[in-house]
């Protein structure tokens, strides 16, 4: 167990080392890299779509959502 925290370990305190060298700059002028903006954008949006995806039985019987082919009768065959 001890073997396979020592990576994580060390991550946390590079991001540590990170943060310190980031918070000496002024706060005020620091502005979200736009990658970030995009990943964090890109991440919710796929978080939406599978939290609908997983809970899709409960929000149909809720009325919440209709059924994922439904088709006029009107535009059916014979």
């Amino acid at each position: 167990m001890q073997g396979r925290s020592r990576p994580l370990l060390r991550m946390i305190s590079w991001l540590r080392a990170v943060r310190v060298i980031s918070v000496a700059q002024n706060p005020a002028t620091r502005e979200a890299s736009p990658l970030l903006v995009l990943t964090v954008v890109v991440l919710t949006l796929l978080l939406a779509i599978l939290e609908v995806d997983l809970y899709s039985p409960e929000l149909q019987s809720l009325g919440l959502m209709g059924d994922a082919f439904s088709i006029d009768p009107a535009f059916k065959g014979p």
